[in-house]
């Protein structure tokens, strides 16, 4: 089959061919692109002209062998992505669970005392920034996602090389949030508890004070 040669090799850089792996087990498109385009280049080009002789069934048969594999490539892309929400409502549920057990430790340190108010207080907006810090985040990880997927359709390539680094960073990210969370809750709740300890003391204080008052009280109508 010929064709005219009409560009330099210049769209795609060829690459070598690793043959320590076989080509199903790890897909490279822009590779798979560069054994295509190495396929025509090393064709036979005629003298004096811009017409190349190109071997067919090799060319339809890497373009086959890619149009196969790129389906499989998008489902491993938007697998990734989708992984993001599982994580987020992970790291959602810890934090409840950690706001939870600090409210039920408090209301038990505490029952006794005022401050009580103040730790509920403390606690539901600390779950309440939570919640919508998660909720915001699992929205636009919703759009992401959706908005990937549109782009499947016409941009395939783009998908592939991008969907795996932004798929670790936002592991990444939601790890770094989610510690960042349970940070900033741990400080609080030290905070909170050495509110508690202070109040604590400050009761039995007063109440070492009144048994001495009530000791001198006794002794002097005695």
């Amino acid at each position: 089959m010929a064709r005219p040669n009409s560009s330099p090799k210049a769209s795609i850089s060829p690459q070598k061919k690793n043959s320590s792996s076989p080509r199903e087990a790890d897909f490279d498109i822009q590779q798979e692109l560069s054994r295509l385009q190495e396929v025509i280049y090393e064709s036979f080009h005629i003298p004096v002209s811009r017409w190349t002789i190109i071997d067919e069934d090799k060319v339809l048969e890497q373009l086959e062998f890619i149009g196969t594999k790129i389906p499989e490539a998008i489902r491993k892309a938007l697998q990734v992505l989708e992984q993001k929400q599982e994580i987020l409502a992970n790291a959602e549920a810890y934090a409840q669970r950690i706001i939870q057990q600090a409210q039920e430790e408090a209301a038990e340190i505490l029952d006794e005392s005022g401050i009580i108010q103040q730790a509920q207080h403390e606690a539901n907006q600390i779950r309440q920034q939570v919640q919508s810090e998660c909720e915001a985040i699992q929205a636009q990880t919703m759009a992401e996602i959706e908005q990937q997927r549109q782009m499947a359709n016409g941009e395939v390539e783009q998908i592939y090389r991008k969907s795996v680094s932004e798929a670790q960073q936002i592991q990444e990210g939601a790890d770094e949030y989610a510690d960042a969370v349970l940070t900033r809750l741990e400080q609080e709740l030290g905070e909170m508890l050495g509110v508690v300890r202070n109040g604590r003391q400050q009761l039995y204080n007063h109440s070492a004070q009144r048994q001495t008052n009530n000791s001198g009280k006794q002794l002097s109508e005695g």
